[in-house]
């Protein structure tokens, strides 16, 4: 019966995966509330003794003088305005910074140091994202629909020549690791130099931007203190989509390539037994038999 086989599904796979998913949910909550509370309380009492130290020095405000410019601060913060610095300071929303904006609505990112504060600006982005974020998923499907359709002669693997496979494997062992430095390397490298951040945070500005998770602890091209090139985040919005179009490309390759090399080391660990003539271990299937030459 339908219902029946509802429940076997649910049992069988469902219930175990979200058993998964949620104690996974709740590993991260444990695990991130032990590194960054203790952190938290400390930066808040930080900033309270500040408060106070500056209300010591400067003897003519008040207590609630003080927290309606804090206030002041804060509204500007979330309209896109830093505080550091001066009405001199280069523009949110110049060309660059404009198209560095759109590549993160359209990617889902959303960092949360910018949105439009205009009404106009509001209903436009939504629309904006209704078309652009399909649009940004119809791109990459169609490179990973392109990229399966480069591999379709590593389906007919088997048939080919042992020399022709070891050299797949290396030119998609190749792909991935000049793919990794291009896109996961050398960028966080530039960022740090650019930025002022240690290789550290920009690998990590990095991995948090190309997975679209976005904090916005880190983004590119906000320091009022630093004179950036006028291409500088418009260069940050193209290596973003570059960045996604090389995942949706590496995911099939990533288990594709392991898949391979695994082939290639039962095939020759089997070649190796059979030429020194020590039988098969039980239950190892028998590696398939490959012609070493065209």
């Amino acid at each position: 019966m339908p219902h029946a086989g509802l429940c076997s599904c649910w049992g069988g796979r469902l219930l175990p995966l979200l058993l998964v998913y949620v104690c996974y949910l709740l590993l991260g909550a444990t695990i991130f509330q032990l590194l960054e509370k203790q952190a938290e309380a400390q930066s808040r009492d930080q900033f309270q003794f500040e408060k106070l130290r500056f209300l010591e020095n400067y003897t003519c405000l008040d207590q609630r003088a003080l927290e309606q410019f804090v206030q002041v601060i804060m509204e500007a913060w979330v309209k896109g305005v830093n505080p550091k610095g001066n009405s001199t300071n280069p523009s949110n929303w110049d060309f660059g910074s404009s198209f560095f904006f759109a590549g993160t609505v359209v990617t889902t990112i959303g960092y949360g140091n910018l949105a439009p504060s205009t009404e106009a600006g509001q209903v436009f982005c939504v629309f904006y994202a209704l078309v652009g974020i399909p649009l940004n998923v119809i791109f990459l499907n169609h490179l990973g629909t392109g990229l399966r359709g480069h591999l379709t002669t590593l389906e007919r693997w088997e048939d080919q020549p042992r020399r022709s496979q070891v050299l797949q494997v290396l030119g998609l062992a190749l792909f991935l690791t000049l793919g990794t430095l291009v896109i996961l390397v050398f960028p966080p490298m530039v960022f740090s130099h650019v930025e002022g951040w240690s290789f550290s945070e920009g690998f990590y500005f990095a991995f948090i931007t190309l997975s679209t998770i976005g904090f916005g602890d880190y983004v590119v091209g906000t320091d009022p203190s630093k004179h950036y090139i006028s291409v500088y985040r418009s260069l940050a919005a193209i290596w973003i989509l570059l960045g996604l179009a090389w995942l949706a490309l590496v995911l099939p390759l990533g288990p594709l390539l392991l898949h391979r090399c695994s082939q290639l080391w039962l095939l020759s660990r089997g070649l190796r037994l059979k030429e020194g003539g020590v039988p098969e271990a039980n239950g190892l299937p028998r590696p398939q038999k490959i012609p070493t030459s065209a």
